[in-house]
């Protein structure tokens, strides 16, 4: 049996996963047993509607027990305490749940492959649903039943893990009392990422939801163990493991070209770089990436910070890999990119043999003249000069960690050299 939630929290507060680790504690009190960590699932980062990280999570239990405990009963719970639980008030929280009594199979998967890299309708989640004869409960709109089906349905091939440590009531709202020094400790003591970005704590979210940290890992194991390491100055009311597709980059498609790529969709697609970028006021920097089929505007916006110097380095001619996707301007957000062949000659007019002087142009395809000793060459093609760059051939660069998507996978985990 398994159980997905979705779009239950707001940017005023909540959070699905506390909601799913309320109701995984309750369970577990009425004697219901839980099959594994729950799942935590970010779907398409662009898809206009999302609440905060557009993840919905899921769990499943032994259908076994069903036979000495009650199913309804089971739902009821669930369903009381999203009911009780979230953030109604506010007009784009839409409340899904689904239970489906099954094995996951293919069409479920590509429909969960579909969520992270387009826009499924609400209608078109319900149907879905109703074909494979999952049970949905929608409040409000139900759009948190697209994100629900995904959860349960999505087949990870690469995954990650997060230890969330939550907050007492009293205290959520308020600052996070997190010791920065211990947070640099663990950082360093343990197979965990994405923790400290300079004075910077990744771990701490800057929303009123009740999550007071998570930290990330590629196994389990070293969560506990970081865990014990980080000090606190306020009380956790609990703390839940979830597996998630977090850091994968599942949300990227391979764009055969610029022309097929569409908006709300994030892709890995390879160009030349057009123009010579530039910054606007607010501080974002732009570029245009070109190839034979067409051009997009591509952007590294101000919250990147650093990363924008580094990709204000790229010059016209500048063969790149980009990672990111397209949002509601329809401009291409980066990520990360790699660069394939950096353009590292410039074309300078002649020396002069005889006086050593640069020469300037005798006109359209009559060469080239010094304007000191009147010589004068007919070859009109300009010299080729080596230049150094700052930026390496096959080397990738990457946001900082505090603007960086749940799904974007870290170069830390891509096993590079």
């Amino acid at each position: 049996m398994y159980v997905g939630i979705d779009d239950t929290d707001s940017p005023d507060g909540m959070c699905t996963t506390y909601l799913c680790n309320v109701l995984l504690k309750k369970l577990k009190s009425e004697g219901y047993i839980i099959d594994g960590f729950p799942r935590l699932i970010r779907l398409n980062p662009f898809a206009p509607h999302k609440t905060r990280g557009n993840g919905g999570v899921s769990f499943k239990l032994p259908k076994e027990q069903f036979k000495t405990k009650s199913l309804d009963v089971l739902k009821k719970i669930i369903l009381d305490e999203v009911e009780e639980l979230a953030m109604f008030d506010c007009d784009n929280t839409n409340p899904g749940v689904v239970f489906y009594d099954g094995e996951i199979t293919e069409e479920m998967e590509n429909y969960a492959y579909r969520t992270l890299h387009e826009i499924i309708s609400i209608k078109e989640a319900e149907d879905f649903a109703n074909h494979i004869g999952a049970e949905i409960h929608k409040f409000k709109k139900g759009r948190g039943i697209i994100g629900s089906l995904a959860a349960m349905s999505c087949k990870l091939t690469d995954y990650t893990y997060e230890l969330l440590a939550y907050r007492t009531p009293e205290n959520r709202g308020t600052k996070r009392h997190i010791d920065y020094d211990s947070v640099v400790r663990m950082d360093r003591e343990t197979d965990t990422f994405e923790n400290i970005d300079g004075k910077y704590m990744a771990i701490e979210p800057n929303t009123p939801c009740p999550v007071l940290y998570g930290i990330r890992a590629n196994d389990y194991h070293s969560l506990e163990k970081a865990r014990e390491i980080v000090k606190l100055g306020e009380p956790v009311e609990s703390y839940c493991i979830f597996l998630t597709n977090q850091h994968t980059d599942m949300h990227l498609a391979r764009a055969e070209n610029i022309a097929n790529m569409k908006q709300y969709s994030s892709y890995i697609v390879d160009g030349i770089v057009k123009d010579k970028p530039y910054t606007i006021e607010g501080g974002h920097l732009f570029f245009t990436l070109m190839d034979d089929s067409g051009e997009i505007e591509a952007a590294a916006y101000e919250p990147t910070k650093n990363f924008r110097k580094i990709v204000a380095k790229l010059r016209p001619g500048d063969k790149i890999r980009l990672y990111g996707g397209i949002g509601k301007e329809n401009t291409y957000n980066i990520e990360k990119f790699k660069v394939l062949k950096l353009n590292d000659v410039i074309y300078k007019n002649p020396v002069c043999p005889k006086c050593n002087k640069t020469m300037t142009s005798a006109g359209k395809n009559k060469g080239f003249k010094c304007k000191h000793c009147d010589y004068k060459i007919r070859n009109s093609n300009k010299i080729p000069h080596k230049i150094k760059r700052s930026l390496e051939n096959g080397k990738f660069y990457e946001t900082p960690v505090s603007a960086r998507r749940h799904l974007a996978k870290p170069l830390v985990r891509m096993n590079l050299e």
